[in-house]
């Protein structure tokens, strides 16, 4: 069981790393913090709408890994003990 959350915990690190910087690359409506960060790379993932989509799907699936992960760990944690 160890090794589960071990590994849990690993992807939850990664995820949420993954999940700031794919929040902070979003296109900003008022020009915040997102066009302080974005710079180059997002401007290049931005430039059509398909681009800002899937940066949107993509943002969303490792938001459903994050939670899933949260809720697992929650779960093992519980149960374990």
């Amino acid at each position: 069981m160890h090794v589960l959350e071990n590994i849990l915990w690993v992807v939850l690190v990664i995820s949420s790393l993954m999940l700031l910087g794919l929040v902070l690359m979003h296109r900003g409506s008022g020009g915040g913090m997102s066009d302080v960060f974005g710079g180059g790379i997002a401007s290049g993932v931005q430039s059509s709408a398909v681009g800002e989509r899937n940066l949107t799907r993509f943002t969303w699936g490792v938001a459903v890994a994050w939670a899933a992960t949260i809720v697992l760990l929650g779960l093992i944690t519980k149960y374990a003990g």
